[in-house]
């Protein structure tokens, strides 16, 4: 269940996260140039309206294409979505996520229906009038027969978020989102779910409190932080560097094996977030656009004019609350680090059991490392940096070392890092590849293993 949850959010989250960019863009010019913003500008400000409508939608919709028949697929997403577009009165993010690949579906099935019936020279022509009439045809049906749908179930979505938030219930969602971030559902609970519909708040209220429902880095600080104060061994010794890289940098998932060594902290995590979700929702907080990644500076960033006092407070309160709790709970329920080494080793011998190989590679001919995490842009980029950083300092610099998304990990992958709780969707990515398994993205011991391994063998 868990593996099809993860597959289905990665999905959605995956058209929005490589366009974050023209999100973060399009936050900036609302916060700045709207008529409230900070420099007030008329005509600036007009590429507000559009962009939501058009260019967010469809780029959304171009990449659900692409993702599922490539290019052609990218290009027949975007025709049928602005059926729906020209069709509705309020941004069709939903929409675009459904449409942009369901359409590419259907290219890439009748792409392969016609492929072996058509006679040379003529693949060109075959292949764009294909790909426009069914586009065509899909975006009549997205303007007269989809559209009208989509309006609706976005108008019942819109009254069903306004009852949690007008009866403060929205505080309640911390139950649920806080134990997902955990599991490494956090990109996909925030960039497939919260973003598009923190989009079409801020389109008519403009702020919206979704994007700090997830993305709020004050309760993973205080984990960090108590951490720091209550913790023992590696636990202590590694959280003040981890809480720079969360809280200043924004990987938050930097604080999740923190809470997989012990698991009750998660109670901790979960009364934070309720907590920072309460101070907005009393106070009025929220974003113009979203804060990715999660760093104190995109937060704030993203803050509108006149709303700082209580985005601050939502963070300061949510690490405040997160810290007293995690720390009786390190004091009481707190185990050693022999017994979090063993129940991995347990793990990896339960996984084992499943089938999962474990791939042996020649040290010597090493050229090409991956460090993959469920997104590929978080922790994979911090421990890619880190990894690369000793390897360097070995003399080993010729080594590649990049980061990917563990569903997406080259092929060309000699060694793999990664999670413990990702290796199974390491091992289907990528077969071949050696795994080196890790529980702590700061302070791992298998680095430097790894590094004296590839060191002996030069």
């Amino acid at each position: 269940m868990k593996e099809k949850i993860q597959a289905f959010g990665r999905f959605f989250s995956g058209m929005v996260m490589p366009n974050l960019g023209a999100f973060i863009a399009w936050g900036l010019i609302t916060a700045i140039f709207i008529e409230v913003g900070w420099f007030p500008n008329e005509s600036i400000s007009a590429m507000v309206g559009p962009m939501v409508t058009y260019l967010l939608p469809l780029l959304i919709a171009f990449t659900g294409g692409y993702n599922v028949a490539g290019f052609r697929g990218g290009v027949i997403g975007a025709i049928a979505t602005m059926g729906l577009i020209v069709g509705s009165t309020v941004p069709m993010f939903l929409g675009a996520m459904l449409i942009g690949p369901f359409s590419a579906f259907l290219m890439k099935k009748f792409d392969k229906l016609i492929q072996s019936k058509i006679k040379a020279g003529f693949e060109m022509l075959v292949n764009n009038f294909s790909l426009g009439i069914l586009g065509a045809i899909l975006a009549i049906i997205s303007l007269k027969g989809i559209s009208p749908i989509m309006t609706a179930l976005n108008s019942a979505m819109e009254a069903g978020v306004g009852f949690f938030v007008d009866n403060k219930l929205l505080p309640l969602a911390s139950i649920f989102i806080e134990p997902a971030k955990v599991l490494f559902l956090n990109n996909a609970l925030n960039h497939g779910i919260l973003t598009p519909m923190g989009i079409e708040q801020v389109a008519k209220a403009g702020k919206s409190i979704f994007f700090l429902l997830e993305a709020n880095p004050g309760p993973g600080l205080g984990i960090l932080l108590a951490c720091c104060i209550a913790g023992k061994g590696m636990v202590k010794s590694s959280a003040p560097g981890a809480v720079i890289i969360h809280f200043l940098g924004g990987i938050h998932e930097i604080y999740f094996p923190y809470i997989l060594m012990q698991p009750t902290l998660v109670l901790a995590v979960m009364a934070g977030g309720a907590s920072g979700v309460f101070t907005n929702v009393v106070l009025g907080g929220g974003l113009v656009g979203p804060a990715a990644p999660g760093s104190i500076f995109a937060v704030l960033a993203m803050t509108p004019r006149g709303g700082f006092v209580p985005v601050i407070l939502s963070v300061l309160i949510s690490a405040a609350v997160s810290c007293i709790v995690a720390i009786p709970l390190l004091k009481i329920f707190g185990k050693d680090e022999d017994l979090n080494a063993a129940k991995a080793k347990v793990q990896d011998m339960k996984l084992a059991s499943k089938g999962v190989a474990t791939v042996t590679v020649d040290a010597k001919d090493v050229k090409n490392i991956v460090f993959a995490c469920d997104a590929g842009m978080g922790s994979s980029a911090m421990g890619a940096t880190i990894l690369k950083k000793k390897l360097t300092e070995a003399g080993l610099g010729h080594i590649n070392v990049v980061h990917a998304s563990v569903s997406s990990i080259p092929q060309d992958a000699q060694i793999v890092v990664t999670h413990t709780s990702l290796r199974e969707r390491a091992a289907r990515s990528n077969p071949n590849a050696r795994l080196v398994l890790i529980t702590n993205f700061m302070a791992a011991p298998e680095y430097d293993l790894l590094v004296e391994e590839l060191k002996g063998s030069k």
